[in-house]
């Protein structure tokens, strides 16, 4: 079974009303402070919303998607949309490549043709990877109204179930933000499906401060203590009560556009400027996919379940499969490879430093995440 063939396209009605709401922002006051103080930059939405509204181009954003071959593939009460790319080589390794909170397959567009087609890009064609990459369940194409919310727990068990739909018994899986927690939890749970995990984010807990840390272990604690007071806010808000907030973001693009850009900021390696990392217009199409899809809401709900249940991997047990980080400096909190050895990854293999990026690797530096993947890759065994 391979799924339904799937194109996306929004109505032209639909981008006229998006057009006319954003045509009708209301924009609050500048606090007296320095720009950013106090959350997104009241001159720099504006810019923003008059280039969503005036110049930005869905439609050759949108061809950009569909020039992928897309798939829709049924997994219990969920249609599951994902991207599912042949590679181009002589063996290409199944790779499952997930995305996380606020973004959405869009993320991926640059990344991909580096992983299914490396001799295009000075590589080999041996190391090429055929990539399926789904749009998280409640999220964007594999959100519909009314259907089932699912956590973390259950998104992995349905990853797990889409693969083998899709023709593969083992395949490596990636993932950064809430893909790095369902890759992660695939690998425990079901371990011999999984040939390699790459992460660039490192799904470690944070209450262990008190357990024998050593001092690099307890100045990371330290500076998770500083981040978790200054910039979890919105995990705060979308874990409690994610209804509430997600009345505003789904009626107003502008108040959408200000929760999600502010995250693009605070999480890239942009210095002062979104743009200096994140393409404006690759931004904008991943916002644009909450809105016109309307899932805003729904995508909160792996931060609910989180903060209502334990944590994914059970205390005590370890990921025994084999494992890669790709350590970007501006990522939001940073591990020290000792911490996450001694408490999730029994079998981490590889550690590289990178020169530059942030959370969002795959959109900031797609070349340096796809060389780390390929040269993990390379180590395991077919």
């Amino acid at each position: 079974m391979t799924g339904e063939p799937f194109t996306y396209h929004v109505p032209d009605a639909a981008l006229a009303d998006l057009r006319e709401r954003l045509a009708r922002t209301r924009l609050p006051d500048q606090a007296p402070e320095a720009p950013w103080t106090y959350g997104t930059d009241v001159a720099y939405l504006a810019d923003l919303v008059a280039y969503w509204r005036d110049r930005f181009d869905w439609r050759a954003e949108e061809a950009k998607l569909n020039a992928f071959p897309q798939t829709m593939v049924r997994v219990g009460e969920i249609d599951i949309h994902c991207l599912h790319v042949p590679g181009r080589g002589p063996s290409p390794r199944p790779l499952l490549l997930c995305h996380g909170w606020p973004g959405s397959v869009f993320e991926f567009l640059d990344l991909i043709p580096r992983l299914t087609d490396p001799a295009r890009f000075g590589g080999k064609p041996e190391d090429a990877f055929t990539v399926v990459a789904p749009s998280l369940p409640g999220y964007g194409l594999s959100f519909r109204p009314g259907q089932p919310r699912l956590g973390v727990e259950e998104i992995a068990d349905h990853f797990a179930e889409l693969m083998t739909r899709l023709g593969y018994d083992r395949f490596m899986a990636q993932g950064g933000d809430w893909g790095a927690f369902i890759t992660t939890r695939l690998a425990w749970r079901h371990p011999e499906r999984v040939e390699g995990l790459h992460l660039n984010m490192l799904p470690v807990r944070r209450d262990l401060s008190g357990r024998d840390a050593s001092p690099e272990e307890a100045a990371h604690y330290e500076r998770v203590s500083a981040w978790l007071k200054e910039e979890t806010g919105y995990q705060w808000i979308q874990g409690t009560k994610p209804q509430t907030l997600a009345f505003a973001l789904t009626d107003s693009p502008a108040g959408l556009a200000a929760w999600i850009a502010e995250k693009f900021r605070s999480w890239s390696d942009c210095g002062d400027t979104i743009e200096s990392a994140i393409p404006r217009d690759r931004m904008l199409a991943n916002i644009s996919l909450y809105w016109f899809t309307g899932a805003i809401g729904s995508s909160f709900h792996p931060y609910y379940s989180r903060m209502h249940r334990p944590w994914p991997i059970p205390d005590g047990e370890t990921v025994r499969v084999p494992t890669a980080y790709a350590a970007f400096p501006k990522e939001m909190v940073r591990p020290p490879r000792s911490l996450a050895e001694r408490t999730m990854f029994s079998d981490l293999r590889r550690w590289t430093e990178m020169p530059r990026g942030g959370h969002f690797a795959a959109l900031e530096q797609p070349d340096l995440l796809a060389e780390d993947v390929r040269a993990f890759a390379g180590t395991l065994p077919r």
